[in-house]
C-alpha cells in the first residue's frame, strides 16, 4: 500500500494491471482480486471490482513519482520523478532495466510514441526530452518555447499523438513568458512550431484522444486525411478539447473547477474525457461520434502505425499479458438528457451547451447506475458519470462559414495558427511521400517510414550489431585473481616507474596488480574487464555485453586500475597513463600521462577523477574533453599528520571530487576559490541539531550530502556511529558557553549550503535553505534573515556603471523560487513576520515588473 498522497494512476493497456505512483516514492503495481468484497466508502453500495497490491517498485531517490507512463503492448513502464531521474521497468518482469539521468530539473511528464520508438520526458529544467527505446540514449532535446514556462506548477504532462506525428507538451510560453501555451513538437524534425493558445494560466496537462480520426470519412487513410484531438487543462481552471484540422479549438469549458486541472484522461471509445482537479472533484464531458467527426476504430491506428516498420522487443521467456478474466468495459454513457441550442454568433453557426448552475461553483457529479465501470478493460478511465444541473458552460464550434475578427474564446485565429501535419518525412536521407493510402504498400514489410535520426551527444551503449574489434570472440571465463610481481611494458621497467614516482614524492599507497580487474556499468549488463597476463607480459583491455565481447583493446603497461560509466571507459596503467574509450571502443580522449601511478579513480556520468600515488589530485569532464580544474595536490590535506590517509574518493556528476580523510573530515575542491573545502566533518555530529548522520536505515538515505554525513561516522575505524550518539546524548551533562549548540547548528548548516552548492544537489539544496531559514526564524536573527533574502532576491535596480552578473538560478532552482518559500516561513514566524511579509510585497511587485 502506498503510505502517501497518490500524484498519478495508469492502467496498462490490455486492462491486467494497474501502476499507481505516489509521494512515498514508489510506483505500485496493482492486480485484480476477484475475492475482494467490500462496500464503497461512506455507502451502502458494493464495490464492482478490488484490486491488490502486486508489486512495489522502489528506485525514485527521495522523491515524489509524478508521472508514469505504459509503452505500446505494455512492454515497458517508464516512471519520472522530483529526483530528476526516468526509471524504464519491463512491463513483464517488473524488474527496472535503466535510469536515464540526463534531466537537470524535476521530471513532471512522460509519454511513449504509439510506434514504440521513442519515449518524451518534461522537466523543470525546461526542455522536453526524446529518447530511443532502442539504446535508451537521447535522440533529441527540445528546448523552444519552454525557456520562459514557469517551475511552479505541480505537473509537465504531455502527450503523444495517435498516429505519432505529434508531441504536445504543458508549460510553454510564448513573447517572453507572457502568453500562455502548449507547443507542438513535429516528430523527427524535433521543432514545435505549433502552439495552441488561449488558456489564461499555465496549461499544466495536455492528453491526446486514443483515436485516429479522418478529415474526410469516405477517402483512404493517408498522412493527409488524419488528424487528431488533443484536450487540455490549465490553471486557469479550464479544459479546452482541440481537432489538429483546425486553429480554433472545438471546446471551451471555463472555470469547470475551484482550483487548477491536474490531469486528463480519455475513455478507450473516444467519446468520454474525464478531468481531475485539485479541489478533489472529477468531471466528466461525454461525446457523440457526430461532435467528435471522423472518430476511426482503432484497428485503423494499428494498420497506420505498422508502416513504420518499427518491432518492440520480444517478452521474456515464459511471460504473457493474455489475460482473459478482465472484460471489455461498456461504452461511455450516452448524452441523450442534455439540451441542445443552436446559435449564430458572428456569422458562424454554434451548438451551446448551458447547464444550470448552483450557488456554488464546483460541479457536482452523480454516478449512472446504468452504466457499470469496469477497472479490468482497456478503458483509461472508469466511464460512469452523466452530466447534472451543477455544470460548466460549454461551447462546441461544429461547422464555420467564415471566421469572425474577434472571439470570446480567445484562442487564435486559423490564418494565425496553421496547423497542418507534414506531407513528407525523411528516409535513408530523402524524402518520402506518405500521402498515399495505406493499402498501396506493400505488405512485405519492405517500406519503413522511420526518420532519419539526430546523432546524440550522450550515447548510452551502442546496440551490437555490425563487426567490431574482437567481437566475433567468445567470452572467457576470468578464473582466479591472483596477485602478480612486478613487470612492465614498452621498455619501462616496474621498479623505475616506482623510483620515479618516490622521487615526485609518493604520498599514497599504490594499488596491487592483479592478474584480472573488472569494473561493472550501472543498472546495464555491460562490464570494462582487463586481463594481466604474466605468462607472454600482455594486457588486453574488453568491454563485455552479457557473453558478447563488444570491442577489445592492447596496452603496453600492465592495467592497475577501471572505471566504467554509461558513458565511458576508463583505464589507468601502471605507468601512470590513463586510457579513455567510448562504448564502441574509440578512444574520446588522448592517452594522458599523470606522472605516476593512480591510487584513486571513479567517474558518474560525464565526470571522471583520478588522484596519483603522488597525490595529485585530477577531474575531467569527458563530454567537453576538459580538465574541470587545474590538478591539485592533496598534501595540504595529509601531509599534517603521519596517519592521515585517504578513506574513499568519489566524484559527483558535475566533477566535484568527494574525499574522506581518516580525520573525520570531508573534502572537496571548489575551483573558483582555489582551494578544498570542507564538506562535512565529524565534530558537527557532536552539538549540531542538523546532523544527517544519526542512526537510520541505510535504505532511507538520499541525496549525496546526506548520505555522505551517513557514511562518515561508518567509514571512521577509530569513531564508529554509536560512540557519535553517545558524544551527543552526553553532552548535554558538559558545560558549554552560552549559545553553544544554536552556533553550531546554524554553522554546520552554513556549511552544508555551500558544500551542497558545489555538488550541485539541487533536492537537498532546498531542504537545507529551508532548514536554515527555519532556524533563524525560530531565534529572530533579523540581520541573517535580511542578508539570505537578499542574497536570494538578487540585484533590485539598475545602476550605471554596475554590471550585476547574478545567476538566475542556485543548483537549478530559480532564486526568486526558494525567496518565495524562504519568506513564506518568516512571515508564519513570530519575530519576523513583518520582514517577511513586506518582502512578499516586493517580490510581488519585483515579478509584475512594477519595480
Amino acid at each position: 500500500m502506498h503510505t502517501g498522497p497518490v500524484l498519478v494512476v495508469r492502467w496498462a493497456h490490455n486492462g491486467r494491471w494497474l501502476a499507481s505512483g505516489s509521494d512515498d516514492e514508489i510506483v505500485m503495481i496493482w492486480d485484480m482480486d476477484p475475492n475482494a468484497r467490500g462496500k464503497v466508502w461512506g455507502s451502502d453500495e458494493i464495490n464492482v471490482e478490488g484490486w491488490k497490491p502486486l508489486k512495489r517498485l522502489p528506485g525514485h531517490d527521495s522523491a515524489d513519482v509524478t508521472d508514469i507512463g505504459w509503452s505500446p503492448a505494455d512492454r515497458y513502464l517508464a516512471s519520472v520523478g522530483l529526483d530528476s531521474k526516468v526509471i524504464i521497468w519491463d512491463g513483464y518482469t517488473l524488474e527496472c532495466v535503466r535510469k536515464l539521468e540526463q534531466h537537470q530539473g524535476f521530471v513532471k511528464g512522460v509519454c511513449w510514441d504509439p510506434v514504440g520508438e521513442f519515449l518524451a520526458t518534461q522537466s523543470d529544467d525546461k526542455t522536453v526530452k526524446i529518447w530511443r527505446t532502442t539504446d535508451w540514449s537521447l535522440e533529441a532535446e527540445v528546448t523552444k518555447p519552454f525557456e520562459d514556462s514557469p517551475g511552479s506548477t505541480f505537473f509537465r504532462r504531455l502527450s503523444w499523438s495517435p498516429d505519432g506525428a505529434h508531441i504536445t507538451a504543458s508549460n510553454a510560453t510564448n513573447n517572453k513568458g507572457f502568453v500562455f501555451i502548449a507547443a507542438v513538437i513535429t516528430r523527427n524534425t524535433w521543432t514545435s512550431d505549433i502552439s495552441l493558445v488561449g488558456h489564461e494560466n499555465t496549461v499544466e496537462v495536455a492528453t491526446y484522444n486514443p483515436h485516429i480520426f479522418l478529415r474526410n470519412s469516405s477517402a483512404p487513410v493517408s498522412t493527409s486525411n488524419i488528424c487528431s484531438v488533443v484536450a487540455l487543462g490549465a490553471d486557469d481552471r479550464s479544459v479546452s478539447v482541440w481537432q489538429t484540422k483546425s486553429a480554433r479549438p472545438l471546446i471551451v469549458a471555463k472555470e469547470v473547477f475551484d482550483r487548477q486541472i491536474m490531469d486528463l484522461s480519455w475513455s478507450w471509445d473516444g467519446l468520454t474525457l474525464y478531468a481531475a482537479s485539485s479541489d478533489g472533484t472529477i468531471a466528466v464531458f461525454n461525446f457523440t461520434s457526430e461532435e467528435l467527426e471522423g472518430i476511426a476504430p482503432h484497428s485503423v491506428q494499428e494498420q497506420y502505425l505498422s508502416k513504420f516498420g518499427f518491432t518492440l522487443p520480444p517478452p521474456p521467456h515464459g511471460y504473457s499479458h493474455i489475460d482473459t478474466k478482465h472484460p471489455t468495459p461498456p461504452p461511455s454513457p450516452s448524452r441523450t438528457n442534455i439540451e441542445v441550442t443552436k446559435a449564430v454568433v458572428h456569422g458562424e453557426e454554434v451548438n451551446q451547451l448551458v447547464a444550470r448552475r448552483g450557488k456554488k461553483k464546483r460541479v457536482a457529479l452523480v454516478p449512472n447506475s446504468a452504466a457499470i465501470p469496469s477497472a479490468g478493460g482497456p478503458s483509461h478511465s472508469i466511464s460512469t458519470a452523466q452530466p447534472l444541473s451543477k455544470r460548466a458552460p460549454l461551447t462546441q464550434i461544429t461547422t464555420s462559414s467564415k471566421v469572425p475578427p474577434t472571439s470570446s474564446f480567445g484562442f487564435p485565429m486559423p490564418a494565425e495558427q496553421p496547423y497542418e501535419p507534414p506531407h513528407s518525412w525523411v528516409k535513408n536521407g530523402g524524402p518520402m511521400d506518405l500521402d498515399v493510402p495505406i493499402d498501396s504498400f506493400g505488405g512485405d514489410g519492405s517500406i519503413s517510414t522511420r526518420g532519419k535520426r539526430k546523432m546524440s551527444d550522450d550515447a548510452m551503449p551502442v546496440a551490437r550489431i555490425g563487426r567490431t574489434l574482437g567481437g566475433d570472440r567468445k567470452v572467457e571465463p576470468a578464473g582466479p585473481v591472483k596477485q602478480l610481481g612486478n613487470w612492465g611494458g614498452a621498455g619501462v621497467a616496474p621498479a623505475q616507474t616506482h623510483i620515479a614516482a618516490q622521487q615526485l614524492g609518493s604520498l599514497l599507497p599504490g594499488l596491487p596488480l592483479l592478474s584480472y580487474l573488472r569494473s561493472d556499468v550501472e543498472d546495464s549488463d555491460l562490464f570494462l574487464e582487463a586481463r594481466n597476463s604474466e605468462e607472454d607480459h600482455t594486457t588486453e583491455v574488453s568491454l563485455v555485453s552479457g557473453k558478447q565481447v563488444q570491442w577489445l583493446d592492447f596496452l603496453p603497461s600492465p592495467v592497475i586500475a577501471l572505471k566504467a560509466t554509461p558513458f565511458f571507459c576508463a583505464v589507468a596503467s601502471q605507468d601512470g597513463t590513463l586510457n579513455v574509450y567510448s562504448h564502441t571502443g574509440r578512444r574520446l580522449l588522448p592517452p594522458m600521462s599523470l606522472g605516476s601511478a593512480v591510487s584513486f579513480i571513479d567517474g558518474n556520468k560525464q565526470a571522471l577523477m583520478a588522484i596519483t600515488s603522488s597525490g595529485q589530485l585530477y577531474c575531467w569532464n569527458v563530454k567537453q574533453q576538459k580538465a574541470c580544474f587545474a590538478p591539485a595536490s592533496l598534501a595540504p590535506l595529509i601531509s599534517t599528520s603521519p596517519n592521515h590517509t585517504i578513506l574513499s574518493a568519489t566524484v559527483s556528476p558535475n566533477g566535484s571530487p568527494i574525499i574522506h580523510i581518516s580525520n573525520g573530515v570531508v573534502y572537496s575542491y571548489d575551483p573558483n576559490l582555489l582551494s578544498f573545502i570542507k564538506v562535512t566533518e565529524r565534530w558537527w555530529a557532536e552539538n549540531s541539531d542538523s546532523w544527517h548522520g544519526r542512526a537510520r536505515a541505510a535504505q532511507s538515505i538520499r541525496g549525496v550530502m546526506t548520505l555522505t554525513e551517513y557514511l562518515l561516522n561508518g567509514d571512521d575505524k577509530n569513531f564508529s556511529l554509536s560512540d557519535a550518539i553517545n558524544n551527543a546524548s552526553s553532552a548535554g551533562a558538559t558545560s558549554h558557553p552560552a549559545w553553544w549548540s544554536t552556533a553550531i547548528t546554524l554553522g554546520h548548516l552554513e556549511t552544508r549550503m555551500h558544500a551542497i552548492k558545489l555538488l550541485d544537489s539541487s533536492a537537498e539544496y532546498r531542504q537545507v535553505v529551508l532548514l536554515y531559514a527555519k532556524k533563524i526564524a525560530d531565534e529572530g536573527f533579523r540581520a541573517k534573515a535580511e542578508e539570505l533574502i537578499k542574497e536570494l532576491f538578487g540585484p533590485v535596480y539598475w545602476r550605471p556603471g554596475r554590471e550585476d552578473n547574478v545567476p538566475a538560478t542556485i543548483c537549478g532552482i530559480p532564486r526568486r523560487d526558494l525567496l518565495k518559500d524562504v519568506l513564506s516561513i518568516f512571515a508564519r514566524s513570530k519575530t519576523l513576520a513583518k520582514l517577511g511579509l513586506d518582502w512578499q510585497d516586493t517580490l510581488k511587485r519585483a515579478n509584475n515588473e512594477e519595480l
